[in-house]
């Protein structure tokens, strides 16, 4: 595999930190440009999907028009339940609680707000919720046209399309308009990140880094074929749950996109997952972007450490940019190859998801990963992508996907 060490653009660079860059486990921002007024009635009409967008959106039968970036394939069993209501009491026990939901402790905290624990009255099931102040994050700016709490909408947006094993599961939004208060219900993952534990050196050893690593694979497909790019793969932001199984989590710098167009500009993810052409400041394509973390991910499985990494945020920049990728002599030829594509420096020679799906160091013990099959809304058949069709409002669930 030519991993690319000559690419011609490579050279120094000079990149400011963007907003909400992650560097050795602390935050770094920069100042927002712009104010933002805060309006807080059209976050009901943005969950119920009637704010006015740019340009004439698909419509589903027994859904309203999708927000921006909908790709008109709607493949969810089970829909996000929208709640537009706040209520706040304690349990018999003096417990707090949000609606349904009693809170039982905080298990981490976000870059825009905090994940609490909660267990539901009505079915008994553990569930992770995030929590926002919306008037704090609208008025956060991130970008000169975006705040805080556009990320937080559009992080909801995405999640509400989503619907596959190994990605964490929207279950509920709750948004109360005469209150402060924006919840995301998500399923509770009770397991750990996928390196927890395990500290460098050696990392986790091949045998569980292929098991996760396919899992991981199986995830980035599904969300790259529906026009999704993550943004942030890293294994803090893979979790593995009881059963062994990795999901991906955190979409909160994600993105959608239309017409297989995925260039863009910022790039908010961490700095040490990076990929070279992000760190030029120049337009890039997510969906290489997010190779390139992938295989960072990888590098830290297997090895227990950084690719590249210095003493400063340039110096990182500097590093992923110039220096050559150093593998040990010992490892797995296929391993080293496998590297060496998701780590090649230019996005255009980089290995394509497909590609790594059947890859010999991936399929070993295996077979190819089957990136294919998710359910669709409308039944219990398993479908492809090509046999979901967009439709309009009036259209059967019967003409909305063909038969398996």
């Amino acid at each position: 595999m030519d991993c690319c060490s000559c690419f011609g653009f490579l050279r120094k660079v000079k990149k400011e930190p963007d907003v909400d860059d992650h560097y050795y486990g602390k935050h770094m921002s920069q100042e927002y440009l712009l104010n933002y007024a805060s309006d807080r009635s059209s976050l009901k009409r943005w969950m119920q999907n009637d704010v006015p967008t740019n340009g004439i959106q698909p419509r589903l039968r027994g859904s309203k028009s999708m927000p921006a970036g909908f790709d008109g394939i709607y493949c969810r069993e089970t829909p996000v339940k929208e709640t537009y209501t706040v209520v706040r009491s304690e349990d018999s026990n003096g417990n707090k609680m949000i609606n349904e939901y009693v809170r039982e402790c905080k298990i981490g905290t976000g870059s825009y707000g905090k994940v609490v624990l909660h267990r539901s009255t009505k079915d008994g099931k553990r569930y992770a919720i995030k929590a926002f102040h919306k008037s704090r994050l609208s008025k956060l700016r991130v970008a000169p046209s975006e705040t805080a709490m556009t990320d937080v909408l559009r992080e909801v947006s995405i999640m509400k399309k989503l619907d596959h094993p190994n990605i964490v599961n929207l279950v509920e939004v709750i948004d109360d308009p005469d209150t402060d208060n924006f919840y995301m219900v998500m399923e509770y993952v009770e397991g750990r990140w996928i390196c927890e534990g395990s500290g460098p050196p050696g990392g986790i050893g091949e045998a569980t880094a292929r098991r996760y690593f396919r899992d991981v694979v199986a995830g980035l497909t599904y969300l790259h074929s529906h026009s999704i790019i993550h943004g942030d793969i890293k294994p803090e932001n893979l979790l593995v749950d009881s059963n062994g199984r990795v999901k991906i989590g955190d979409f909160s710098v994600s993105r959608s996109f239309e017409d297989n167009n995925d260039e863009l500009r910022r790039s908010p993810g961490t700095p040490v997952f990076t990929a070279p052409e992000c760190c030029l400041g120049l337009t890039y394509h997510g969906k290489a972007a997010d190779v390139w973390a992938l295989g960072v991910t990888l590098y830290c499985m297997v090895l227990g450490r950084y690719p590249f990494i210095g003493e400063t945020l340039q110096d990182t920049y500097d590093k992923i940019v110039n220096d050559e990728l150093s593998i040990p002599e010992d490892m797995d030829p296929e391993l080293k190859n496998l590297l060496e594509g998701l780590l090649c420096k230019d996005p255009n020679k980089r290995m394509t998801l497909d590609i790594v799906a059947k890859h010999p160091w991936v399929v070993k013990g295996y077979g190819p990963i089957q990136n294919d099959l998710w359910r669709c809304e409308h039944g219990s058949f398993v479908h492809t992508l090509e046999e979901c069709v967009e439709v309009g409002d009036s259209s059967s669930s019967e003409d909305l996907c063909k038969s398996a």
